[in-house]
């Protein structure tokens, strides 16, 4: 899901909504995940209200809130932010510098006994939230800034 505007950025640090569409597109690589920007058609602009309402319209999904480790951080700052971990599970990709701080993080501490453990990941969309998995996976060591940095030549 590719946010029309993160409500903690300001519109100039971030791309234009159709390059970050075309760029999560790209890196989509699984026939069962599919890119969309129903943000935008749901005039929705904080997570939870949003899964409230793809609950509503996709009752028989099983939805996954996916997001990396820097996000985890932040996510206190986010609008009733444990409303997402109780709608849907969480899955959390480790991003370069910020793992550590991640788990021993508030919203790691908070929801700490709901974690499961990685190999079990693959149960996490049929898990009753809250439920949360941290994922350890090849690091990337680019940041989102640095890629569009690259891309326009500067």
């Amino acid at each position: 899901m590719v946010s029309p505007q993160n409500p903690l950025k300001d519109s100039t640090d971030m791309a234009p909504f159709a390059d970050r569409f075309a760029s999560a597109a790209h890196c989509a690589g699984h026939p069962n995940m599919r890119v969309t920007g129903i943000e935008g058609f749901l005039e929705t602009a904080y997570t939870a209200q949003t899964l409230e309402r793809l609950q509503k319209l996709y009752p028989k999904i099983h939805f996954v809130w996916i997001m990396g480790a820097d996000n985890l951080i932040q996510i206190p700052k986010w609008k009733d932010w444990p409303q997402i971990f109780h709608r849907v599970p969480v899955a959390v990709f480790a991003r370069p510098t910020y793992s550590l701080k991640a788990v021993a993080g508030a919203a790691a501490a908070r929801f700490g006994g709901h974690r499961i453990r990685e190999r079990d990941s693959r149960l996490l969309p049929y898990l009753e939230p809250p439920a949360w998995v941290f994922l350890h996976t090849k690091l990337h060591p680019e940041s989102a800034t640095e890629i569009r940095r690259a891309r326009s030549g500067g």
